[in-house]
């Protein structure tokens, strides 16, 4: 399978979108997470679920963004 630039670009665009995410995650976790990690294990604290709340929301709100610019740097309109 050959893969050509339209290809290529939509997944550079999906692996930044995820790459994102992934440090947004990372991020909440280590300034929401409490514990030492131990035995004791490692939660999140009530405001950093409002966060990845938000964190989440925000990834489905920038995938769809994503899949617009995609259809749109692709030509296609969207119609089935």
């Amino acid at each position: 399978m050959e893969i050509d630039a339209e290809l290529r670009r939509q997944i550079v665009v999906s692996l930044a979108a995820v790459l994102v995410f992934v440090v947004g995650l990372v991020a909440v976790g280590s300034r929401f997470g409490t514990g030492s990690g131990s035995t004791d294990g490692i939660s999140l604290a009530p405001a950093g679920g409002i966060a990845l709340v938000g964190l989440l929301g925000g990834f489905v709100l920038l995938m769809a963004l994503v899949g617009v610019y995609l259809m749109r740097a692709n030509g296609t309109d969207g119609a089935v």
